[in-house]
């Protein structure tokens, strides 16, 4: 069984402050939640999600105006952490306590954009890890009136303490990929879709073979990307961490979400669903645009993980082959390729799955197989030069990587590896294909895939 990824640089392998904060909130217990927050913040007084918490709680309690102030407090200072998600969740808070927020909208967005004065060229280095061993609450005994006037009282110590260091150097922060590759406007409307939710541990974010249509960043916390294997096994695949970016391939195409995504430790995330993101795309095509290049970025990068094709061929040549291909969509019951007729080209499966389709002697039609991520389509025909003997079917919204018919020689020719790696697989695929229309009339229907 495959092991689990290694714990990330930086991450916590038991409970934080904040984590028992975060829980004993999400629990209902607002008081005890309180005072974990707010002694958090008495220590770090610049923690962005020690802030927005105790924030929350007073807002919760009526406490407005100190909550207004340690939220405007908590987008500054998660701004100077480079944490863009945890900026844009105070926000939110802001937003819902009556606030006008374009103008700290207008700070994000200057601050991660491109071509920003506070865009560092470097990575910068995970924040040293708090030493909890010796970490206290607040007082048991603050509670009602008494507990609420001490947070607020906390509150307002860091706000000083802020303006008092105040005429020190702006942050630089870390680039983000997509956020940083957009204009300061695009920048500011794409992160005015994303909505806040607090999630505990163990709850699934995105659950594996479900339809998705939203987009998630990890503000604070650790999530994992689970998939199920045959056998039943569950196989971790990745942790996230704050800054994360996932589920974005769901912009893309409609497929099934091929994982899942559990939070590891009570989280806080950000969400943007398609109709929102395609409404600011249809508004500033210059988002639209950058998020299209961001999911084919992000789909080749997997692709490079686990196809043959691509696989066959030197890491430093594979940018420049992948630019070859055309990325191409096909509904459900959509035809990649078509019995008898010659293909248009290769295809890569980039996402979702498709169904190799045969028809019996009375026109009937049955599945031969089914083919999913990383692997090929068209390489039968293109190789063994002839036209398709089966069909190609989408059994969900699929993407694919598309190399047109007229360009597949030159790729073999520049890259003979490949059309090795091909050929045995077109001539596999094709004796198993032939076998099986010749001597089978079984296999599920074709029903299911809607054939068009």
């Amino acid at each position: 069984m495959r092991a689990a990824p290694p714990d990330l640089p930086g991450a916590q392998t038991s409970d934080s402050p904040l984590d028992r904060a975060l829980a004993l909130l999400l629990a209902g217990e607002r008081e005890a939640a309180l005072r974990w927050s707010a002694a958090v913040v008495q220590r770090e007084p610049s923690s962005p999600s020690a802030l927005i918490l105790t924030s929350r709680l007073l807002a919760e309690a009526g406490r407005t105006e100190a909550a207004v102030e340690g939220f405007e407090l908590g987008v500054a200072c998660a701004i100077d952490a480079g944490n863009l998600p945890l900026a844009v969740a105070a926000v939110g808070d802001l937003q819902n306590l009556g606030v006008d927020v374009s103008r700290r909208l207008d700070e994000i967005a200057g601050a991660f954009c491109a071509g920003s004065s506070r865009l560092s060229d470097e990575d910068a280095p995970p924040p040293p890890l708090p030493n909890d061993s010796d970490f206290q609450p607040l007082s048991s005994f603050l509670s009602g009136p008494a507990l609420l006037s001490k947070s607020t009282g906390i509150i307002h110590d860091a706000s000083k303490d802020r303006e008092q260091n105040d005429d020190s150097a702006t942050a630089l922060v870390s680039p983000l990929p997509l956020f940083s590759a957009l204009e300061k406007e695009g920048l500011r409307a794409l992160i005015g879709c994303f909505e806040m939710m607090t999630v505990p541990a163990g709850h699934s974010v995105i659950a594996e073979g479900e339809a998705g249509a939203e987009a998630y960043i990890v503000a604070r916390g650790e999530l994992e990307v689970r998939r199920t294997t045959e056998d039943g096994r569950t196989l971790t695949l990745a942790r996230l961490a704050n800054g994360a970016l996932f589920g974005e391939m769901a912009l893309l195409s409609r497929a099934p979400r091929s994982a899942s995504v559990v939070a590891c430790r009570p989280s806080i995330i950000l969400v943007a669903r398609r109709d929102a993101l395609e409404g600011v795309a249809e508004k500033r095509p210059d988002v639209g645009v950058e998020l299209a290049a961001h999911c084919r970025r992000r789909m080749v990068a997997n692709l490079v993980r686990t196809s043959k094709v691509l696989l066959a061929v030197a890491a430093q040549q594979r940018p420049a082959l992948v630019e070859r291909f055309e990325t191409k969509v096909f509904e459900k019951g959509q035809k990649l390729i078509e019995d008898g007729k010659d293909t248009s080209g290769l295809h890569l499966i980039a996402s979702g799955e498709v169904a190799v389709v045969g028809r019996e002697e009375g026109g009937e039609t049955f599945v031969i197989a089914t083919l999913g991520v990383g692997e090929t389509v068209g390489e039968v025909a293109l190789v063994l030069r002839r036209k398709a003997n089966a069909d190609v079917v989408a059994v969900h919204p699929t993407v694919t990587l598309h190399l047109p018919r007229e360009d597949f020689v030159d790729l073999v020719r520049a890259h003979p590896a490949i059309l090795a790696g091909l050929y045995l697989v077109a001539v596999e695929r094709d004796e198993e294909t032939s076998s099986v229309l010749a001597g089978s009339t079984t296999t599920a229907a074709a029903e299911d895939y809607i054939l068009v």
